[in-house]
């Protein structure tokens, strides 16, 4: 990694209820460094750890979203690589993350980017965008939790048509697997992301960060039915599901507070 790769970290901003986290590297088409690995997951435990964060926006600079994990540098700093966390550990905590995350797609996606932004809850494209996992091309077996990923959020058929022969998918079939939520063309990127982000902070926080974990465990065929009980219990006991029900009867828009 060279010194200029060092200074070039991924930021975090917290602006109200929404959290940013951008990838600068875009020279590089922002791979990701094992001491990015570090700072990512400290940037996850920042917006944990905040209650008055209701959406994570992962973003990036320039024309390429990510080109995923950069194998060589592993070989290039060994130190800092023995310290990072694996690409896995990153994805899985990504996914793990307490409110709903947004992926802005400004462009390629590639590596084991597709995964990363595959966790996130919705995946905003835009129409000149592309995506390919060229793991079969390289050699590379990929790890259990992202074949697992790709099975449960795109099927079957379509993971191995991703994961076997390394296809290049342009962003409108990107659209009807489902791997994108949203496309739109790239003047209209940032506003649709900002009308999904609010749309997301309006909502009540309790119930949506409850039934975001439990709908993921359930992708996973791991749903756990008692903590699931258990969040669906202190929504029924909250405020929130009262000034819900009042804002309904009043017609007006409710004003949750996650108590």
């Amino acid at each position: 990694m060279t010194e200029d790769d060092r200074l070039d970290p991924p930021s975090l901003e917290i602006a109200g209820p929404r959290a940013t986290i951008r990838l600068h590297r875009s020279r590089h088409r922002n791979r990701i460094e094992p001491g990015d690995i570090i700072r990512l997951m400290q940037h996850f435990d920042t917006v944990d750890a905040n209650p008055e964060v209701r959406v994570l926006v992962l973003a990036a600079s320039g024309p390429a979203f990510s080109a995923g994990f950069h194998l060589g540098g592993f070989a290039e700093d060994r130190e800092e690589a023995a310290r990072a966390p694996g690409f896995d550990a990153l994805v899985d905590r990504f996914e793990a993350v307490r409110v709903p995350s947004i992926c802005r797609l400004q462009g390629g996606v590639y590596g084991g980017s597709t995964d990363l932004a595959l966790t996130a809850d919705f995946r905003v494209g835009v129409t000149t965008m592309e995506m390919f996992m060229p793991a079969a091309r390289l050699g590379v077996h990929y790890y259990p939790g992202g074949l697992r990923r790709y099975v449960s959020r795109l099927g079957m058929n379509t993971a191995k048509r991703l994961f076997l022969t390394a296809e290049k998918l342009g962003a409108e079939e990107l659209l009807r697997i489902g791997y994108l939520t949203h496309l739109v063309p790239p003047a209209e990127l940032d506003a649709a992301v900002d009308r999904l982000a609010a749309t997301l902070c309006a909502m009540a926080p309790l119930a949506v960060q409850g039934m975001k974990r439990a709908l993921n465990e359930i992708g996973h065929g791991a749903l756990d039915e008692a903590g699931c009980e258990a969040r669906a219990k202190i929504c029924k006991e909250s405020a929130d599901i009262q000034e819900g029900l009042a804002a309904f009867r009043e017609k007006r828009a409710p004003v949750f507070r996650g108590v």
